[in-house]
């Protein structure tokens, strides 16, 4: 395996540094469209509800099971990306994509995470800017949620 990385890293060293350069640009790009794409396409209720029971009900066990395998590994793919990003002097919504990351893997405490990740004012801000330019509208929290507010009435 460390032979075929080495090959590798010396046939893109190969290549030269201006097609690197756009090589790591389109990644970059392809990235950035992809997050967005999954942040405007969020219903703004998604925090406050309950999880859906999506998917394939049924369908073959087998089948789902791979399903969720591979959203798992999409999602961790993303959040490391977006962990990568998020360091100084490295370019991209590194928050976000570990957000969008964190919404397709599967384990105990999500929900609270995610909700946790939100009370962030620039987080939500972000967020809730981007979805404006696309006339989305704004994330709901708990807080600004008007379902989770308790009647007093009589």
């Amino acid at each position: 395996m460390m032979d075929l990385m080495r090959h590798w890293l010396h046939q893109y060293r190969a290549i030269g540094w201006p097609v690197a350069l756009a090589t790591g640009m389109g990644v970059l790009v392809l990235s950035f469209v992809a997050g967005l794409a999954m942040i405007v396409s969020l219903p703004p209720d998604y925090f406050v509800r309950g999880p859906a029971r999506h998917g394939l009900p049924h369908s073959h066990p087998a089948l789902r099971f791979t399903l969720k395998v591979a959203k798992n590994l999409v999602g961790w793919v993303v959040f490391l990306a977006g962990l990568v990003m998020a360091l100084p002097l490295v370019p991209g919504p590194g928050v976000l994509f570990m957000l969008v990351g964190l919404g397709f893997v599967d384990f105990p405490g999500k929900r609270s995470l995610e909700r946790r990740l939100l009370r962030v004012p620039q987080v939500l801000t972000s967020v809730n800017k981007m979805r404006a330019r696309f006339g989305k509208p704004p994330i709901l929290t708990e807080e600004r949620n008007p379902r989770s507010v308790v009647d007093s009435g009589p």
